[in-house]
């Protein structure tokens, strides 16, 4: 992977949050990348459980500073950056006060999913894509990982299709088993609209639930990689139908040699 250029793009990442499958693999995948030569990125929302001062985030102002329109609202963008430890690998926050100040990730204290994650979800896919236009950083590969990152393949593909920059790239998500009860907010099908996306895209979002949103996160990406031992059985057959490159589960302790080779031969081709 040598000189490849490779954005992984996820809703969580260690030692920034808790370990679990995603950020976990959001960590290893991008480490491995790294020592093969490749050039990464990695970006994450700057939820307000993150410590910053011992994770040394600090501002870019010359990222930071324009606004993005979410259903009609400008909401600033503010970008962070930290660096992992012993890795030299940079990680960019994607920050706004008023999505991701609280001091929880996706759910309150009693475990209830945000009513305007859907709104959270937008303003990371398009605070993402639009941090990477003034990076003026074109990459091989976006690899996505997460639900809340799920919109950013739709985004890349039909919000940004005419942006130059990402001509060339192509995107693979992870599909994991970190699932939400319930939906998200019922108007978030009006929201994606309201940034001119047909509905053709994004019907099944009508019912916005987990695995409709990971339906939408396939259909606009270039490769699956199934990222969980065990899926709900109709993602599984929704990755087998899409017939898209598609890389089986593997584990942390065996991923590295699987992911090489599929990059290389399934998703660079």
């Amino acid at each position: 992977m040598k000189d490849k250029r490779i954005l992984y793009v996820s809703s969580e990442v260690v030692p920034y949050l808790p370990e679990t499958e995603i950020s976990s693999m959001s960590f290893e995948a991008p480490k491995m990348v790294n020592k093969q030569g490749g050039q990464i990125r990695i970006f994450m929302p700057r939820f307000g459980n993150i410590n910053e001062r011992r994770h040394q985030l600090h501002e870019v102002i010359r990222l930071s500073g324009i606004n993005l329109v979410i259903n009609d609202l400008d909401m600033p963008l503010i970008i962070k950056v930290a660096s992992i430890p012993k890795e030299r690998i940079q990680v960019y926050f994607i920050d706004n006060e008023d999505y991701f100040k609280r001091k929880a990730t996706l759910t309150d204290e009693d475990g209830s999913l945000y009513p305007d994650n859907d709104e959270r979800a937008i303003f990371f896919a398009k605070g993402v894509v639009e941090t990477v236009k003034k990076l003026n950083w074109s990459p091989d590969i976006i690899h996505v990982n997460g639900w809340l990152a799920a919109l950013l393949p739709l985004y890349l593909k039909v919000y940004f299709k005419d942006e130059p920059l990402f001509n060339e790239s192509k995107i693979v998500t992870s599909v994991y088993n970190q699932t939400f009860e319930g939906t998200l907010n019922k108007s978030m099908i009006d929201k994606i609209k309201f940034d001119n996306i047909a509905e053709e895209h994004i019907k099944v979002l009508s019912t916005p639930d987990f695995v409709n949103l990971m339906k939408v996160a396939i259909d606009h990406s270039d490769a699956i990689i199934q990222g969980s031992n065990e899926l709900p059985l109709e993602l599984m057959d929704y990755m087998k139908a899409s017939e898209k490159p598609l890389l089986d589960y593997y584990s942390l302790e065996e991923f590295a040699e699987p992911f090489t080779e599929f990059y290389k031969t399934k998703v660079l081709q």
